[in-house]
C-alpha cells in the first residue's frame, strides 16, 4: 500500500487527479489548495456545484486550520461520530477559492479508512473527495460501476484492492452555523 500511496502523493503535488477508495464510496480528489486540480475536477464532472466537493483531512485539529469560523461542538461531532460524517461549516480558510461557495462555506470530514488515512499522514494538505460519476448521475457505490470516462479523466487510479470495507452509501451531512445553528442536511 505504501508504494500506491506515495504515487498518490506525487500526482496530487503536481495538480493531478486521482481515483481513489474512502470509507464511503470512490471519490474524485485533488489537492483542495489548487484551484488549477479543482478545476480539472469540475470539468471532469461536467459542473460547477461548488456544493458537491468536500475535503478530507486526517484530524479534527487539521479540520479547524480550514475551517476557522466553526464552532466548537463541530470538533466535538467529528470526534465523537460513529459513522461518516461530513460537516459543513463557515469561515472556509486556506483552501482554493473555487472550491468555496459564495457563504464561505467548507464541507469537511474525516474519514475512517486505512488508504485514506494513511494519504492524508504523507500529503501534506487536504484533499478533495467528491463522487467518481458526472454531474447528475447516479453515485456509483463500488468501483466496477465507475464509468470509463471518469476512469480515463483521472492521473492515476488508486488500486481497488486497497477499497476495504466502505458503507457504499454518502456520508451524513450536517451544516453548523457560526452561532450554534444546526441543519441536518443528510442522515
Amino acid at each position: 500500500m505504501e508504494e500506491e500511496i506515495l504515487k498518490a502523493v506525487e500526482v496530487l503535488k503536481a495538480g493531478g487527479l486521482i481515483l481513489y477508495p474512502t470509507d464511503t464510496v470512490w471519490g474524485i480528489g485533488c489537492d483542495a489548495t489548487n484551484a488549477e486540480a479543482v478545476d480539472k475536477v469540475y470539468a471532469l464532472k461536467r459542473s460547477q456545484n461548488k456544493h458537491s466537493m468536500l475535503v478530507l483531512v486526517r484530524s479534527a485539529d487539521e479540520a479547524a486550520r480550514y475551517a476557522t469560523g466553526a464552532p466548537a461542538v463541530a470538533w466535538d461531532l467529528m470526534e465523537m461520530s460513529d459513522k461518516p460524517l461530513t460537516l459543513i461549516l463557515p469561515g472556509a480558510a486556506g483552501l482554493a477559492s473555487n472550491l468555496v461557495p459564495e457563504e464561505g462555506t467548507v464541507g469537511i470530514r474525516v474519514p475512517d479508512h486505512e488508504f485514506c488515512s494513511r494519504l492524508l499522514h504523507r500529503f501534506p494538505r487536504p484533499v478533495v473527495s467528491t463522487s467518481a460519476n458526472l454531474s447528475g448521475e447516479a453515485t456509483p457505490t463500488e468501483f466496477a460501476a465507475i464509468s470509463e470516462e471518469i476512469k480515463r479523466g483521472v492521473d492515476m487510479v488508486v488500486n481497488p484492492r486497497f477499497e476495504g470495507r466502505p458503507t457504499r452509501r454518502a456520508s451524513s451531512i450536517i451544516r453548523l452555523g457560526a452561532g450554534g445553528q444546526v441543519e441536518i442536511i443528510r442522515e
